[in-house]
């Protein structure tokens, strides 16, 4: 594999961090970065909203993909000792047995909640929503369509914005979505996205949010980070 790409493996992309994403055939996009998937996941999610320093973090997640941010949040948490509750919401569910093959010997793949989320897992499609409850975190992910669904007001800590990209899914990235997704964050709660785009992060600030460009995971020069002020 040379430096910077993915190597396909079946429906599995394998990338250079050793961690693993799929392609999405719906949008033509792979799910995570092919640059490194669990390093993107670490530095614009994880550590860009501040979760991996919260006492007690409430994540939202649009888009739970094939759980790749969930697994670096569930990893974080576990090695520091403290609770997580965890919502994402996903429209068109991966196979089970892809988000067992992605997870394959990458962080959190035996977390109890993990494992317990992948038994509750449709084998196909989805409707409704499952939740979990194991090793100190909850997992709740909703089979619907974010755009429409009830979004929870004033509760995340943290919010995943990790739809597809605005050139493919450009419906997740409007000023009237993420308007509404700014309400779902608790004072002081943070918005990161791997977008940097000059759209969204006016979007953001037209959302009443405090936006600061950051240095990008690799493959990315910047992406952003938004913080509801209290």
């Amino acid at each position: 594999m040379s430096e910077g790409s993915a190597e396909a493996q079946g429906d599995v992309l394998v990338t250079p961090d050793g961690s693993r994403t799929a392609l999405n055939a719906r949008f033509g996009e792979a799910y995570g970065s092919r640059h490194g998937a669990a390093s993107q996941a670490r530095h614009v999610f994880v550590e860009g909203t501040g979760t991996h320093e919260h006492p007690a973090p409430r994540v939202l997640e649009v888009g739970f993909g094939v759980g790749v941010n969930a697994r670096a949040t569930l990893a974080r948490c576990a090695a520091r000792g403290v609770p997580l509750a965890y919502h994402a919401f996903e429209f068109d569910p991966a196979p089970r047995a892809l988000l067992r093959d992605v997870a394959r010997g990458g962080e959190a793949e035996d977390h109890p909640a993990w494992r317990a989320l992948l038994d509750a897992w449709p084998e196909s499609g989805g409707s409704g929503e499952i939740e979990v409850t194991a090793g100190g975190a909850t997992l709740r992910v909703t089979f619907a369509d974010v755009l429409t669904a009830d979004l929870p007001g004033g509760w995340a800590t943290a919010l995943y914005l990790d739809g597809f990209s605005p050139g493919r899914n450009p419906d997740v990235w409007t000023p009237a979505f993420t308007a509404r997704l700014a309400h779902t964050l608790a004072p002081g709660g943070v918005l990161g996205t791997y977008s940097a785009a000059g759209h969204v992060r006016r979007s953001l600030e037209a959302a009443g949010l405090r936006v600061d460009r950051r240095p990008g995971a690799p493959g990315k020069r910047e992406c952003l980070r938004a913080v509801r002020e209290s």
